[in-house]
């Protein structure tokens, strides 16, 4: 990574408690500010600086605390919300815990499936890329609330019921 510290306070100003950044403008009239960056086609904010593009979240991380993070998860699960407190440092699969519910799921409730064969609802988790049953249940929810108290169990803070933001 080439953009430093000095680089991007040159370019830019921070505000951690609503996390948006501007860009710092000079013209005839004095110094100006307008709102910086642009949303992603993954919907995420972009900004570009110095004819490169940077990830919103990825920048007020380096802006607060001086070091360059790879994977940063936003808490809240909203992807333009880059206000320093609702990011965090996260590995991948953190990052994909924090997941919200998959958009291929018909029960509605993540980690919940029907079981033709059975006649009941299925439970299942996938812990470190292995698929874990937790067992059959007679309704869609109790099925959904085996997956939450497993998801608390493997993933901790990182753990999420799929609930959209």
């Amino acid at each position: 990574m080439s953009l430093t510290l000095k680089r991007l306070r040159q370019v830019l100003d921070y505000n951690p408690e609503t996390g948006i950044f501007t860009r710092k403008l000079r013209g005839r009239r004095g110094q100006h500010r307008l709102v910086a960056g642009g949303k992603h086609s993954k919907g995420y904010i972009t900004i570009g600086i110095d004819c490169k593009s940077y990830l919103a979240h990825q920048l007020a991380w380096f802006y607060v605390y001086g070091k360059w993070i790879p994977q940063i998860d936003h808490e809240n699960r909203i992807k333009t919300d880059n206000w320093i407190e609702n990011l965090r440092p996260a590995t991948t699969p953190e990052n994909l815990h924090n997941a919200k519910r998959p958009r291929h799921n018909t029960s509605g409730l993540k980690g919940a499936s029907f079981s033709v064969p059975h006649r009941k609802w299925r439970s299942y988790i996938q812990v470190r890329g292995k698929h874990m049953h937790l067992g059959l249940f007679q309704t869609r929810e109790e099925a959904h609330a085996a997956y939450v108290n497993a998801a608390r169990q493997h993933f901790g803070e990182f753990a999420n019921a799929g609930e959209t933001p």
